[in-house]
């Protein structure tokens, strides 16, 4: 991997970077789909590649594989994890099968991902006590194993390992967890933050106290990655903390329940309200759905009943999604990341109230929502917006 910083914010940590792999170049902060069992769900790869790669920053044929510990909290019930590896029921067949570090690496490595992520032990963000650091510590040991396997394979030049940082809520296992990662970072050709987006509290991630120990500390020409925040507003606080990476099933999960993403908040299309609305989700995307006028009215009739009309919100919520990190991009290079924040959250919630959670964290690097709006709302709670009812 070849990764270079191009531009960073001047008040924030947001940076802009290019990162180079053995299928291309990809310029970041940026948004990547998830194709859950090898595919992106609601999209043919035909629909992918000819109507909407062009417009995913992610380029196309670039593979990130996770194959490690944040699976096996969805099997907690058939896993038992030990120092060597995890050991689970197949859920199907009930048949034991040990994933040891070892194993998940020979298995990315037959997939050829670009980038492949290190076994760690995971628990729930909102487990406390002892076990918290035990999996934090197994992790950096797993992380070694990883290692010696990687390149005694001789893989080191076409796929780059990431480290995950483990330690849940707590900062001093976060940091103790980061700073024994930093070590090996000859090893080792980024990190991901790892652990969260588990039921913890919106905003406990972001908390001050957590800043430098999950984001502000790694070397400057490694990239980070976080796995599974969903909403816009996640993305763009992860993005001014420092993170390069995010991705998450929310775009394509949403859009097959009938939700489309737009710049003033979600659209439930299944409401009434939707039924006569012949404009398109948004006049101003370039998605095939829009561009080609698809109604809001046409998709309400269809969002239930047809799979085309998940492939069109799904091409829409995909395109929202780069469009997002893509202005994010051009602010920061341009100078005005600060001020494409104060914009976007005036958008979006400045008709319900910022979600406190994102003003605390955005004060936390120098952005102030609320500068210039005395008025302005704060909400308690995630602050999620989301349309409920046809009023």
């Amino acid at each position: 991997m070849q990764f270079e910083v191009l531009a960073t914010c001047h008040t924030t940590r947001a940076r802009v970077s290019r990162m180079k792999l053995s299928h291309g170049v990809t310029l970041l902060p940026a948004f990547m789909p998830v194709a859950t069992q090898a595919a992106i769900k609601g999209l043919t790869p035909q629909q992918y590649y000819e109507k909407l790669a062009v417009r995913i920053d992610f380029r196309v044929g670039t593979i990130i594989s996770l194959l490690g510990g944040f699976q096996l909290v969805s099997l907690n019930k058939f896993t038992k994890i030990t120092e060597e590896g995890a050991l689970f029921a197949s859920p199907f067949t009930g048949e034991p099968t040990m994933l040891s570090p070892e194993e998940s690496m020979s298995i990315q490595h037959a997939i050829g991902a670009d980038i492949i992520m290190q076994l760690d032990d995971v628990v729930s963000s909102l487990t406390v006590g002892p076990r918290v650091g035990e999996a934090m510590r197994r992790s950096v040991r797993w992380l070694d194993r990883c290692i010696e396997f990687h390149e005694k394979a001789g893989r080191s030049d076409v796929q780059n390992l990431f480290a995950i940082v483990q330690g849940g809520l707590d900062p001093v296992l976060r940091d103790e967890c980061l700073d024994e990662m930093i070590k090996r970072r000859d090893k080792v050709s980024g990190y991901a933050i790892g652990g969260l987006s588990g039921g913890e509290e919106k905003g406990m991630s972001q908390a001050p106290k957590l800043n430098e120990a999950m984001y502000g500390e790694t070397p400057n020409g490694q990239a980070q990655v976080f796995d599974g925040y969903r909403f816009a507003e996640d993305l763009l606080v992860c993005v001014a903390l420092g993170v390069d990476m995010a991705d998450c099933v929310f775009p394509t999960r949403t859009a097959r329940f009938g939700v489309a993403l737009t710049f003033h908040g979600p659209l439930n299309l299944k409401l009434g309200k939707h039924a006569r609305d012949l404009n398109p989700i948004d006049s101003g995307c370039p998605c095939p759905t829009c561009r080609d006028g698809v109604s809001r009215a046409i998709l309400h009739h269809t969002v239930t009943h047809e799979t085309a009309a998940a492939h069109a919100i799904t091409l829409h919520n995909l395109t929202f999604q780069a469009r997002v990190m893509g202005q994010a991009r051009d602010s920061i290079v341009n100078g005005t990341f600060p001020s494409y924040l104060r914009k976007f959250f005036a958008d979006y919630f400045g008709d319900v109230g910022y979600p406190e959670w994102s003003v605390n964290a955005l004060r936390s690097v120098g952005v102030d929502l609320l500068e210039g709006c005395p008025e302005a709302k704060v909400v308690k709670g995630d602050g999620s917006k989301w349309e409920y009812s046809d009023v």
